[in-house]
Protein backbone atom coordinates (compact mmCIF):
# COMPACT_ATOMS: atom_id res chain seq x y z
CA UNK A 1 0.00 0.00 0.00
CA UNK A 2 0.82 3.86 -0.44
CA UNK A 3 0.24 6.67 1.32
CA UNK A 4 0.05 10.17 -0.48
CA UNK A 5 -0.65 13.15 1.28
CA UNK A 6 -1.51 17.43 0.93
CA UNK A 7 -4.02 16.55 -1.96
CA UNK A 8 -6.43 19.42 -2.45
CA UNK A 9 -9.60 18.61 -3.05
CA UNK A 10 -12.62 21.36 -3.92
CA UNK A 11 -15.65 21.79 -1.63
CA UNK A 12 -18.10 21.71 -4.29
CA UNK A 13 -18.95 18.45 -6.36
CA UNK A 14 -18.62 14.77 -6.03
CA UNK A 15 -15.94 13.92 -3.10
CA UNK A 16 -14.66 10.65 -3.67
CA UNK A 17 -14.73 11.25 -7.38
CA UNK A 18 -12.86 14.57 -6.70
CA UNK A 19 -10.54 12.80 -4.69
CA UNK A 20 -9.21 9.98 -6.91
CA UNK A 21 -9.16 12.28 -9.72
CA UNK A 22 -6.71 14.42 -7.69
CA UNK A 23 -4.89 11.55 -6.67
CA UNK A 24 -4.21 10.01 -10.34
CA UNK A 25 -3.33 13.97 -11.19
CA UNK A 26 -0.78 14.09 -8.95
CA UNK A 27 0.75 11.00 -9.70
CA UNK A 28 0.51 11.49 -13.28
CA UNK A 29 -1.63 8.38 -13.47
CA UNK A 30 -4.24 7.31 -15.14
CA UNK A 31 -7.61 6.77 -13.05
CA UNK A 32 -8.06 3.09 -13.58
CA UNK A 33 -4.60 2.30 -12.55
CA UNK A 34 -5.63 3.19 -8.77
CA UNK A 35 -6.92 0.57 -6.64
CA UNK A 36 -8.90 0.90 -3.20
CA UNK A 37 -8.58 4.43 -2.74
CA UNK A 38 -9.31 4.86 0.94
CA UNK A 39 -9.81 8.15 2.66
CA UNK A 40 -7.51 8.81 6.10
CA UNK A 41 -7.54 12.66 6.70
CA UNK A 42 -9.50 15.31 5.78
CA UNK A 43 -8.82 18.85 7.13
CA UNK A 44 -10.29 22.25 5.64
CA UNK A 45 -7.35 24.53 4.84
CA UNK A 46 -9.17 28.60 5.18
CA UNK A 47 -5.52 30.20 4.98
CA UNK A 48 -6.53 32.10 1.92
CA UNK A 49 -10.41 33.19 1.98
CA UNK A 50 -10.51 33.18 -1.54
CA UNK A 51 -9.59 29.47 -1.74
CA UNK A 52 -11.44 27.61 1.18
CA UNK A 53 -10.95 23.48 0.18
CA UNK A 54 -10.00 20.44 2.06
CA UNK A 55 -6.36 18.68 2.46
CA UNK A 56 -6.71 15.18 2.13
CA UNK A 57 -4.21 12.20 2.87
CA UNK A 58 -5.18 8.58 0.73
CA UNK A 59 -3.91 5.31 0.99
CA UNK A 60 -4.03 2.89 -2.40
CA UNK A 61 -2.64 0.25 -3.82
CA UNK A 62 -1.53 0.39 -7.98
CA UNK A 63 -3.22 -2.40 -10.19
CA UNK A 64 -0.42 -3.50 -11.09
CA UNK A 65 1.66 -4.20 -7.54
CA UNK A 66 5.21 -4.18 -8.90
CA UNK A 67 4.80 -0.92 -10.61
CA UNK A 68 4.28 1.02 -6.45
CA UNK A 69 8.62 0.65 -5.82
CA UNK A 70 8.96 2.42 -9.25
CA UNK A 71 6.44 5.22 -8.42
CA UNK A 72 8.21 5.69 -5.48
CA UNK A 73 11.74 6.05 -7.03
CA UNK A 74 10.43 9.11 -8.76
CA UNK A 75 10.21 11.30 -5.40
CA UNK A 76 6.82 12.41 -5.85
CA UNK A 77 6.54 15.01 -3.22
CA UNK A 78 3.95 13.52 -0.80
CA UNK A 79 4.23 10.24 -1.68
CA UNK A 80 5.63 7.01 0.98
CA UNK A 81 5.23 3.23 1.54
CA UNK A 82 1.94 2.47 3.91
CA UNK A 83 0.99 0.00 6.12
CA UNK A 84 -1.74 0.30 8.87
CA UNK A 85 -0.54 -1.27 12.00
CA UNK A 86 -1.88 -1.07 15.63
CA UNK A 87 0.33 -2.13 18.52
CA UNK A 88 -0.54 -5.51 20.30
CA UNK A 89 -1.51 -6.26 23.65
CA UNK A 90 1.46 -7.64 26.00
CA UNK A 91 1.11 -11.15 26.63
CA UNK A 92 -1.49 -11.79 29.25
CA UNK A 93 1.33 -12.98 32.63
CA UNK A 94 -1.81 -12.39 35.18
CA UNK A 95 -2.53 -16.11 36.66
CA UNK A 96 -4.74 -14.75 39.58
CA UNK A 97 -8.31 -15.22 39.88
CA UNK A 98 -9.70 -12.27 41.74
CA UNK A 99 -11.16 -9.63 39.43
CA UNK A 100 -9.94 -6.60 38.63
CA UNK A 101 -11.55 -3.67 40.47
CA UNK A 102 -11.88 0.03 38.28
CA UNK A 103 -12.71 3.00 40.06
CA UNK A 104 -14.60 5.93 37.84
CA UNK A 105 -16.18 5.28 34.18
CA UNK A 106 -14.81 7.88 32.60
CA UNK A 107 -13.35 7.27 29.31
CA UNK A 108 -9.94 5.91 31.07
CA UNK A 109 -12.24 3.78 32.70
CA UNK A 110 -14.07 2.56 29.90
CA UNK A 111 -11.32 1.88 27.70
CA UNK A 112 -9.73 -0.11 31.02
CA UNK A 113 -12.44 -2.09 31.87
CA UNK A 114 -13.11 -2.96 28.15
CA UNK A 115 -9.43 -4.23 27.82
CA UNK A 116 -9.71 -6.38 31.08
CA UNK A 117 -12.97 -7.67 29.73
CA UNK A 118 -11.52 -8.93 26.43
CA UNK A 119 -8.76 -10.41 28.04
CA UNK A 120 -11.03 -12.46 29.85
CA UNK A 121 -10.52 -10.57 33.34
CA UNK A 122 -13.88 -9.56 34.46
CA UNK A 123 -13.51 -6.55 35.40
CA UNK A 124 -16.09 -5.09 38.61
CA UNK A 125 -16.25 -1.00 37.48
CA UNK A 126 -17.49 1.36 40.48
CA UNK A 127 -18.59 4.46 39.45
CA UNK A 128 -19.99 7.12 41.78
CA UNK A 129 -22.32 8.44 39.52
CA UNK A 130 -25.05 7.24 37.46
CA UNK A 131 -25.83 5.65 33.96
CA UNK A 132 -26.47 7.60 31.04
CA UNK A 133 -30.46 7.73 31.25
CA UNK A 134 -30.66 8.81 34.78
CA UNK A 135 -27.44 11.22 33.98
CA UNK A 136 -29.25 12.66 31.22
CA UNK A 137 -32.63 13.34 33.45
CA UNK A 138 -30.87 14.65 36.47
CA UNK A 139 -29.22 17.14 34.32
CA UNK A 140 -32.38 18.17 33.24
CA UNK A 141 -33.86 18.65 36.74
CA UNK A 142 -30.90 20.51 37.63
CA UNK A 143 -31.16 23.39 35.22
CA UNK A 144 -34.82 23.53 35.91
CA UNK A 145 -34.64 23.65 39.36
CA UNK A 146 -31.06 24.31 40.12
CA UNK A 147 -30.93 21.91 42.91
CA UNK A 148 -27.68 20.05 42.12
CA UNK A 149 -27.33 16.47 42.59
CA UNK A 150 -23.81 15.91 43.86
CA UNK A 151 -23.25 12.38 42.61
CA UNK A 152 -25.00 12.60 39.38
CA UNK A 153 -24.15 15.57 37.44
CA UNK A 154 -21.60 17.02 34.41
CA UNK A 155 -19.15 15.89 36.27
CA UNK A 156 -19.66 12.34 37.28
CA UNK A 157 -21.29 9.16 35.63
CA UNK A 158 -21.29 7.22 32.90
CA UNK A 159 -18.54 8.97 30.50
CA UNK A 160 -17.23 11.09 32.95
CA UNK A 161 -17.14 14.89 32.26
CA UNK A 162 -16.56 13.97 28.19
CA UNK A 163 -20.11 13.05 28.17
CA UNK A 164 -21.63 16.30 28.20
CA UNK A 165 -18.77 18.03 25.87
CA UNK A 166 -18.54 18.93 22.45
CA UNK A 167 -16.77 14.90 21.93
CA UNK A 168 -13.22 16.24 21.07
CA UNK A 169 -11.88 13.69 19.86
CA UNK A 170 -8.56 15.37 18.60
CA UNK A 171 -5.04 15.08 20.74
CA UNK A 172 -2.23 15.84 20.92
CA UNK A 173 -0.40 13.15 22.08
CA UNK A 174 1.55 10.47 19.36
CA UNK A 175 0.47 7.24 20.96
CA UNK A 176 -0.13 5.41 18.43
CA UNK A 177 -3.67 3.57 20.35
CA UNK A 178 -5.32 6.92 19.24
CA UNK A 179 -6.17 5.33 15.85
CA UNK A 180 -7.70 2.23 18.08
CA UNK A 181 -10.10 4.41 20.18
CA UNK A 182 -11.10 6.00 17.25
CA UNK A 183 -12.22 2.59 15.52
CA UNK A 184 -13.91 1.50 18.73
CA UNK A 185 -15.99 4.39 19.25
CA UNK A 186 -16.77 4.18 15.81
CA UNK A 187 -18.10 0.71 15.93
CA UNK A 188 -19.46 0.92 18.45
CA UNK A 189 -22.01 4.21 17.58
CA UNK A 190 -19.78 7.14 16.74
CA UNK A 191 -20.08 8.88 13.42
CA UNK A 192 -17.90 7.17 10.75
CA UNK A 193 -16.49 10.40 9.81
CA UNK A 194 -14.46 10.06 12.93
CA UNK A 195 -11.85 8.26 11.43
CA UNK A 196 -11.07 10.75 8.79
CA UNK A 197 -12.00 14.35 9.99
CA UNK A 198 -8.55 16.33 11.26
CA UNK A 199 -10.40 17.29 13.83
CA UNK A 200 -13.04 14.68 14.66
CA UNK A 201 -16.08 14.97 17.32
CA UNK A 202 -19.05 13.00 18.23
CA UNK A 203 -21.27 15.69 20.14
CA UNK A 204 -23.01 15.28 23.39
CA UNK A 205 -26.23 13.98 21.79
CA UNK A 206 -24.22 11.11 20.46
CA UNK A 207 -21.98 10.31 22.96
CA UNK A 208 -24.41 8.83 25.33
CA UNK A 209 -25.18 5.85 22.99
CA UNK A 210 -21.44 5.28 22.47
CA UNK A 211 -20.70 4.67 25.84
CA UNK A 212 -24.00 2.54 26.66
CA UNK A 213 -22.47 0.53 24.09
CA UNK A 214 -19.03 0.04 25.21
CA UNK A 215 -20.96 -0.62 28.71
CA UNK A 216 -22.94 -3.54 26.91
CA UNK A 217 -20.31 -5.34 25.48
CA UNK A 218 -18.59 -5.37 28.62
CA UNK A 219 -20.72 -6.42 30.61
CA UNK A 220 -21.59 -9.07 27.77
CA UNK A 221 -17.62 -10.79 27.94
CA UNK A 222 -18.04 -11.11 31.99
CA UNK A 223 -17.27 -7.33 33.57
CA UNK A 224 -19.90 -6.25 35.96
CA UNK A 225 -20.19 -1.87 36.21
CA UNK A 226 -21.77 -0.93 39.59
CA UNK A 227 -23.82 2.52 39.59
CA UNK A 228 -24.00 4.56 42.24
CA UNK A 229 -20.74 3.24 44.10
CA UNK A 230 -18.09 5.69 45.67
CA UNK A 231 -14.71 3.80 46.03
CA UNK A 232 -13.85 4.48 49.66
CA UNK A 233 -10.45 2.35 50.48
CA UNK A 234 -9.17 -0.51 50.64
CA UNK A 235 -7.16 -3.28 52.62
CA UNK A 236 -3.32 -3.84 51.93
CA UNK A 237 -1.06 -6.09 53.63
CA UNK A 238 2.91 -5.65 53.37
CA UNK A 239 2.57 -2.75 51.00
CA UNK A 240 0.55 -4.32 48.62
CA UNK A 241 -3.37 -4.15 47.46
CA UNK A 242 -5.42 -6.97 49.06
CA UNK A 243 -9.02 -5.76 48.52
CA UNK A 244 -10.88 -2.44 48.03
CA UNK A 245 -13.84 -1.11 49.74
CA UNK A 246 -17.23 1.05 48.34
CA UNK A 247 -19.96 2.73 49.59
CA UNK A 248 -23.58 2.78 47.95
CA UNK A 249 -25.40 5.86 47.17
CA UNK A 250 -28.24 3.95 48.99
CA UNK A 251 -26.49 3.90 52.27
CA UNK A 252 -24.84 0.37 51.52
CA UNK A 253 -21.58 -0.59 51.56
CA UNK A 254 -19.16 -3.16 49.84
CA UNK A 255 -16.38 -4.85 49.39
CA UNK A 256 -13.95 -7.53 47.30
CA UNK A 257 -10.89 -9.03 47.68
CA UNK A 258 -8.41 -7.84 44.74
CA UNK A 259 -4.93 -7.24 43.88
CA UNK A 260 -5.53 -4.98 41.08
CA UNK A 261 -7.25 -1.10 40.94
CA UNK A 262 -7.17 0.95 38.76
CA UNK A 263 -7.64 4.12 39.57
CA UNK A 264 -9.89 6.08 36.59
CA UNK A 265 -11.89 8.76 38.94
CA UNK A 266 -11.35 11.81 36.69
CA UNK A 267 -10.14 15.52 37.85
CA UNK A 268 -13.33 16.27 39.35
CA UNK A 269 -13.20 13.52 42.16
CA UNK A 270 -11.79 16.09 44.92
CA UNK A 271 -12.66 13.90 47.76
CA UNK A 272 -11.67 10.62 46.54
CA UNK A 273 -8.20 12.43 45.82
CA UNK A 274 -7.93 13.54 49.34
CA UNK A 275 -8.87 10.00 50.99
CA UNK A 276 -5.89 8.64 48.87
CA UNK A 277 -3.73 11.17 50.10
CA UNK A 278 -4.37 10.82 53.48
CA UNK A 279 -4.32 6.70 52.94
CA UNK A 280 -0.66 7.28 52.04
CA UNK A 281 -0.96 7.61 48.45
CA UNK A 282 2.16 9.43 46.91
CA UNK A 283 1.27 12.54 44.84
CA UNK A 284 2.09 15.94 44.00
CA UNK A 285 1.20 19.32 42.45
CA UNK A 286 0.82 19.78 39.06
CA UNK A 287 0.30 23.07 36.76
CA UNK A 288 -3.24 23.80 35.40
CA UNK A 289 -5.15 26.49 33.81
CA UNK A 290 -8.36 28.47 34.73
CA UNK A 291 -9.92 31.28 33.13
CA UNK A 292 -13.52 32.05 31.33
CA UNK A 293 -15.60 30.67 28.49
CA UNK A 294 -15.89 33.33 25.71
CA UNK A 295 -18.96 33.51 23.81
CA UNK A 296 -18.95 35.09 19.99
CA UNK A 297 -22.13 35.11 17.86
CA UNK A 298 -21.35 31.92 15.63
CA UNK A 299 -21.50 33.72 12.38
CA UNK A 300 -19.03 36.29 12.90
CA UNK A 301 -16.24 33.05 13.54
CA UNK A 302 -17.61 31.08 10.39
CA UNK A 303 -16.94 34.59 8.66
CA UNK A 304 -13.91 35.52 10.15
CA UNK A 305 -12.30 32.03 9.15
CA UNK A 306 -14.29 31.58 5.65
CA UNK A 307 -15.16 34.28 4.31
CA UNK A 308 -17.33 34.02 2.03
CA UNK A 309 -17.51 30.48 2.16
CA UNK A 310 -18.87 30.56 5.46
CA UNK A 311 -22.73 28.51 5.63
CA UNK A 312 -21.07 25.86 3.09
CA UNK A 313 -22.79 22.59 3.56
CA UNK A 314 -19.73 20.82 3.42
CA UNK A 315 -17.75 23.24 6.44
CA UNK A 316 -20.30 23.57 9.12
CA UNK A 317 -19.17 25.85 12.14
CA UNK A 318 -16.02 27.03 12.32
CA UNK A 319 -13.54 26.62 15.25
CA UNK A 320 -10.00 28.46 15.62
CA UNK A 321 -6.94 27.34 18.47
CA UNK A 322 -5.29 30.89 19.89
CA UNK A 323 -2.19 30.90 21.88
CA UNK A 324 -0.23 34.10 23.12
CA UNK A 325 2.42 34.89 26.20
CA UNK A 326 1.27 38.39 27.39
CA UNK A 327 4.20 41.06 28.45
CA UNK A 328 4.21 39.81 31.43
CA UNK A 329 5.13 36.46 30.34
CA UNK A 330 1.70 34.54 31.09
CA UNK A 331 0.62 31.76 28.48
CA UNK A 332 -2.94 32.08 27.47
CA UNK A 333 -4.88 30.11 24.72
CA UNK A 334 -8.04 28.77 24.45
CA UNK A 335 -8.97 25.06 25.00
CA UNK A 336 -12.37 22.69 23.97
CA UNK A 337 -13.40 25.30 21.35
CA UNK A 338 -17.37 24.60 20.92
CA UNK A 339 -18.59 25.38 17.37
CA UNK A 340 -22.04 26.31 17.26
CA UNK A 341 -22.17 25.18 21.22
CA UNK A 342 -23.60 26.32 24.69
CA UNK A 343 -22.14 27.35 27.81
CA UNK A 344 -22.60 24.95 30.85
CA UNK A 345 -22.79 25.16 34.54
CA UNK A 346 -21.02 21.99 35.63
CA UNK A 347 -20.61 22.12 39.04
CA UNK A 348 -19.73 18.98 41.18
CA UNK A 349 -20.09 20.55 45.08
CA UNK A 350 -22.93 22.64 46.15
CA UNK A 351 -22.35 26.24 46.52
CA UNK A 352 -19.80 26.16 43.96
CA UNK A 353 -20.12 27.37 40.52
CA UNK A 354 -17.42 26.02 36.98
CA UNK A 355 -17.88 26.13 33.55
CA UNK A 356 -17.94 24.24 30.42
CA UNK A 357 -18.84 23.97 26.61
CA UNK A 358 -20.87 21.54 25.07
CA UNK A 359 -21.73 21.17 21.75
CA UNK A 360 -24.14 18.60 19.82
CA UNK A 361 -23.15 16.66 16.67
CA UNK A 362 -25.01 19.42 14.57
CA UNK A 363 -23.50 22.52 15.79
CA UNK A 364 -25.69 24.83 15.14
CA UNK A 365 -26.80 26.62 17.94
CA UNK A 366 -26.50 30.38 17.64
CA UNK A 367 -23.25 31.00 19.40
CA UNK A 368 -19.56 29.24 19.36
CA UNK A 369 -17.62 29.45 22.89
CA UNK A 370 -13.99 28.30 23.84
CA UNK A 371 -12.49 27.98 27.17
CA UNK A 372 -9.81 31.00 27.36
CA UNK A 373 -7.40 29.92 30.02
CA UNK A 374 -4.75 31.35 31.76
CA UNK A 375 -1.25 28.89 33.40
CA UNK A 376 -1.51 28.91 36.69
CA UNK A 377 0.61 26.91 39.48
CA UNK A 378 -1.35 25.73 42.40
CA UNK A 379 1.43 26.93 44.30
CA UNK A 380 -0.15 30.03 44.58
CA UNK A 381 -2.27 28.62 47.41
CA UNK A 382 0.25 27.17 48.84
CA UNK A 383 2.95 23.80 48.80
CA UNK A 384 0.53 21.07 49.92
CA UNK A 385 -0.23 18.59 47.39
CA UNK A 386 -4.00 19.14 46.94
CA UNK A 387 -3.50 23.14 47.25
CA UNK A 388 -4.40 22.96 43.88
CA UNK A 389 -7.96 21.93 44.84
CA UNK A 390 -8.22 24.53 47.51
CA UNK A 391 -7.64 27.10 44.66
CA UNK A 392 -10.16 26.10 42.04
CA UNK A 393 -12.94 25.80 45.35
CA UNK A 394 -12.14 29.30 46.67
CA UNK A 395 -12.79 31.01 42.83
CA UNK A 396 -15.72 28.71 42.37
CA UNK A 397 -17.36 29.63 45.72
CA UNK A 398 -16.61 33.13 44.70
CA UNK A 399 -18.65 32.87 41.23
CA UNK A 400 -21.81 31.25 43.18
CA UNK A 401 -22.07 34.07 45.21
CA UNK A 402 -21.36 36.63 42.52
CA UNK A 403 -23.85 34.58 40.64
CA UNK A 404 -26.27 35.00 43.28
CA UNK A 405 -26.03 32.06 44.97
CA UNK A 406 -28.20 29.84 42.45
CA UNK A 407 -26.30 28.70 40.02
CA UNK A 408 -26.77 31.23 37.33
CA UNK A 409 -23.14 32.25 36.25
CA UNK A 410 -21.69 35.68 36.49
CA UNK A 411 -20.90 36.97 32.61
CA UNK A 412 -19.19 40.13 31.55
CA UNK A 413 -18.73 41.91 27.91
CA UNK A 414 -15.41 41.81 26.88
CA UNK A 415 -15.47 45.38 26.53
CA UNK A 416 -16.75 45.77 29.79
CA UNK A 417 -14.24 43.45 31.07
CA UNK A 418 -11.61 45.60 29.24
CA UNK A 419 -13.05 48.81 31.18
CA UNK A 420 -13.72 50.66 28.00
CA UNK A 421 -17.29 51.66 29.59
CA UNK A 422 -19.45 51.64 32.47
CA UNK A 423 -19.84 48.94 34.72
CA UNK A 424 -22.10 45.74 32.98
CA UNK A 425 -25.71 46.19 33.67
CA UNK A 426 -26.36 43.84 30.61
CA UNK A 427 -25.52 41.92 27.67
CA UNK A 428 -25.31 42.86 23.89
CA UNK A 429 -25.33 41.03 20.36
CA UNK A 430 -23.98 37.76 22.38
CA UNK A 431 -26.65 36.50 24.05
CA UNK A 432 -25.78 33.86 27.22
CA UNK A 433 -26.31 30.33 26.47
CA UNK A 434 -25.93 29.28 29.87
CA UNK A 435 -28.79 26.93 30.71
CA UNK A 436 -29.11 27.94 34.54
CA UNK A 437 -28.82 31.81 33.42
CA UNK A 438 -26.28 34.20 33.49
CA UNK A 439 -25.90 37.38 35.44
CA UNK A 440 -23.83 40.72 34.18
CA UNK A 441 -20.81 40.69 36.35
CA UNK A 442 -17.34 42.03 37.25
CA UNK A 443 -15.52 39.08 36.94
CA UNK A 444 -12.90 40.48 38.64
CA UNK A 445 -14.85 40.06 41.65
CA UNK A 446 -13.85 35.43 41.62
CA UNK A 447 -11.06 35.25 39.59
CA UNK A 448 -7.43 36.04 40.80
CA UNK A 449 -5.41 39.27 40.12
CA UNK A 450 -3.35 37.24 38.31
CA UNK A 451 -5.00 34.98 36.27
CA UNK A 452 -7.71 38.71 35.52
CA UNK A 453 -4.54 40.66 34.56
CA UNK A 454 -3.37 38.13 31.59
CA UNK A 455 -7.09 37.79 30.17
CA UNK A 456 -6.70 41.63 29.95
CA UNK A 457 -3.66 41.77 28.57
CA UNK A 458 -3.97 38.60 25.82
CA UNK A 459 -7.96 39.80 24.02
CA UNK A 460 -6.35 42.64 22.25
CA UNK A 461 -3.01 40.12 21.14
CA UNK A 462 -5.74 37.63 20.48
CA UNK A 463 -8.26 40.06 18.85
CA UNK A 464 -4.99 40.69 15.94
CA UNK A 465 -4.71 36.77 15.77
CA UNK A 466 -8.38 36.24 15.24
CA UNK A 467 -9.96 39.10 13.67
CA UNK A 468 -13.05 40.08 16.32
CA UNK A 469 -12.02 37.77 18.63
CA UNK A 470 -12.10 40.57 21.13
CA UNK A 471 -15.34 42.12 19.77
CA UNK A 472 -16.71 44.35 22.74
CA UNK A 473 -19.79 42.68 22.98
CA UNK A 474 -18.43 39.10 23.07
CA UNK A 475 -19.25 37.56 25.95
CA UNK A 476 -16.99 36.16 29.48
CA UNK A 477 -18.37 33.77 31.52
CA UNK A 478 -16.90 32.61 34.51
CA UNK A 479 -15.53 30.83 35.99
CA UNK A 480 -13.61 28.05 33.36
CA UNK A 481 -11.08 25.95 36.67
CA UNK A 482 -11.54 22.44 35.75
CA UNK A 483 -9.81 21.88 32.03
CA UNK A 484 -6.92 19.51 33.73
CA UNK A 485 -5.98 18.26 36.91
CA UNK A 486 -4.01 20.41 39.87
CA UNK A 487 -2.36 17.33 41.28
CA UNK A 488 -0.54 13.57 39.84
CA UNK A 489 -0.80 10.73 41.62
CA UNK A 490 2.71 9.37 40.91
CA UNK A 491 3.66 5.79 39.30
CA UNK A 492 6.42 4.18 38.73
CA UNK A 493 7.74 2.49 35.26
CA UNK A 494 4.89 -0.81 36.16
CA UNK A 495 2.30 2.00 36.26
CA UNK A 496 2.16 1.44 39.79
CA UNK A 497 1.32 3.74 43.05
CA UNK A 498 3.09 3.63 45.55
CA UNK A 499 0.71 1.14 47.10
CA UNK A 500 1.70 -2.02 45.23
CA UNK A 501 -1.85 -3.08 43.14
CA UNK A 502 -3.19 0.49 42.65
CA UNK A 503 -2.83 1.53 39.26
CA UNK A 504 -3.62 5.77 38.26
CA UNK A 505 -4.29 6.93 34.72
CA UNK A 506 -6.70 9.38 33.29
CA UNK A 507 -7.09 12.66 34.08
CA UNK A 508 -7.67 12.85 37.45
CA UNK A 509 -4.08 11.01 37.72
CA UNK A 510 -3.03 14.23 36.32
CA UNK A 511 -1.50 12.18 33.00
CA UNK A 512 -4.23 13.16 29.86
CA UNK A 513 -6.36 15.77 28.85
CA UNK A 514 -8.73 14.97 26.96
CA UNK A 515 -11.08 11.64 25.89
CA UNK A 516 -8.73 9.76 23.11
CA UNK A 517 -5.77 10.21 25.78
CA UNK A 518 -7.87 9.37 28.76
CA UNK A 519 -8.81 6.31 27.03
CA UNK A 520 -5.24 5.49 25.60
CA UNK A 521 -4.24 5.92 29.30
CA UNK A 522 -6.61 3.41 30.47
CA UNK A 523 -5.81 0.87 28.15
CA UNK A 524 -1.94 1.37 29.22
CA UNK A 525 -2.72 0.52 32.25
CA UNK A 526 -4.91 -2.59 31.74
CA UNK A 527 -2.12 -3.88 29.80
CA UNK A 528 0.08 -3.23 32.91
CA UNK A 529 -2.21 -5.23 34.79
CA UNK A 530 -1.67 -7.90 32.12
CA UNK A 531 2.27 -8.12 32.77
CA UNK A 532 2.58 -6.79 36.63
CA UNK A 533 -0.06 -8.45 38.64
CA UNK A 534 1.79 -11.88 38.99
CA UNK A 535 4.33 -10.19 41.08
CA UNK A 536 1.40 -9.42 43.41
CA UNK A 537 0.62 -12.62 44.31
Amino acid sequence: MLLLRALSIPLDGDFGENLTRAAAAHLRCPVAELRGVRLLRRAVDSRHRQDVHFVCSISFALAAPLEEERLLRRNIPGLEAWQAALPEPPPLRRSSALRPVVAGFGPAGVFAALTLARAGLRPLVLERGYATERRQSDLAAFHRTRRLCPESNIQFGEGGAGAFSDGKLNTGIKDPLCRFVLEELAAHGAPPEILTDAKPHIGTDRLGAVNTALRAEIEALGGEVRFGCRMEGWITEHGSLRGVRWAEAGGGSGECETDALLLCIGHSARDTIALLHRLGVQMAQKPFAMGVRIEHKREWIDRTQYGSFAGHPALGAADYKLAVRTPGGQGVYTFCMCPGGTVLCAPSEEGGLVTNGMSAYARDTENSNAALLVGVEPAMEGDHPLAGFALQRRIEQAAFALGGGDYTAPAQTVASFLGSGAAATKFGAVAPSCPTGAVPADLRRCLPPAVSGALAAALPMLGRKLRGFDHPEALLTAPETRSSSPVRILRDTAGQASIRGIYPCGEGAGYAGGIVSAAVDGIRAAWAVFSTAEALL
